[in-house]
């Protein structure tokens, strides 16, 4: 029977569920209770069901909220992931992919040329730990210097810091592209500190973290390096651009169809 075609509940039971705020079990209700009478459910199992409805709910709503809230760019998943096309080994991706190193706080730094796939699998990674009810946040190195430069006008640049480093993972995408300019190095070198064996760090690069001190004033690079590699996993990706390939194919954009006679 589909809800549809339920009976609706009792008014008095509907208004009691809506003033509990219970929206996803009152939701479930009609069909669950009339299932549970053709079946002779126990009572105890259609309790159990209904708020297995309410719990499963509010999880998804959890998710979806992380996920605007991580600001996550192209909504890249494991789905889009093509693992065998990837530079990086099997192995390595399958170890990452457990999340594992989240769990311990280590971090991951995925270095390499420009459209070899490293801000792919980072997003990918992250939606995963979203999935896995974990919260994220998603930066370039110029949204974090934004909002961390953003809150030094009112003095409250460690309470920034802190709420970015409050969640389990803080993706910093596309480093070594430009020069880094001396506020630019200071954000994330805070975030680093703040997040130093607390919280993971993952960041991509088109360069190695040893070769920051050439993009960036060389006494924060130290410091910052030195944070992010004690407790890193180092992944190098090689090859030729996966976009340039797709391009020179003519995969990068659909055909274009004659509409003339």
């Amino acid at each position: 029977m589909s809800a549809s075609t339920s009976p609706a509940l009792p008014e008095d039971l509907d208004r009691v569920l809506r003033r509990m705020r219970l929206p996803y079990l009152r939701k479930a209700a009609p069909e669950v209770l009339a299932t549970a009478r053709a079946q002779r459910w126990d009572p105890a199992e259609v309790l159990r069901v209904l708020l297995d409805e309410e719990a499963s709910g509010r999880n998804a709503a959890t998710r979806r909220m992380r996920r605007k809230k991580a600001q996550l760019p192209n909504g890249k998943t494991l789905s889009s992931w093509r693992p065998e096309e990837s530079s990086i080994s099997e192995a390595t991706q399958n170890a990452l992919i457990t999340l594992e190193w989240l769990q311990r706080n280590e971090n991951l730094v995925l270095s390499g040329p420009s459209g070899t796939g490293k801000s792919h699998f980072a997003e990918a990674l992250a939606n995963l730990a979203i999935e896995k009810d974990m919260r994220v946040a998603w930066h370039t190195l110029e949204t974090l210097t934004a909002t961390i430069m953003k809150s030094k006008v009112d003095g409250t640049i460690a309470r920034t810091v802190a709420r970015i480093c409050g969640n389990d993972l803080i993706v910093v995408d596309d480093i070594g592209l430009l020069p880094v300019a001396a506020e630019s190095a200071e954000a994330l070198y805070r975030v680093a500190d703040v997040a130093y064996e607390r919280r993971s760090i993952a960041l991509t690069s088109n360069i190695h973290p040893s070769g920051f001190d050439t993009i960036m004033p060389k006494t924060t690079a130290t410091a910052t390096v030195d944070r992010l590699l004690h407790h890193a996993h180092l992944v190098a990706t090689k090859g030729d651009s996966h976009r340039l390939a797709e391009a020179l194919a003519g995969k990068g954009v659909h055909p274009l169809t004659n509409t003339t006679e």
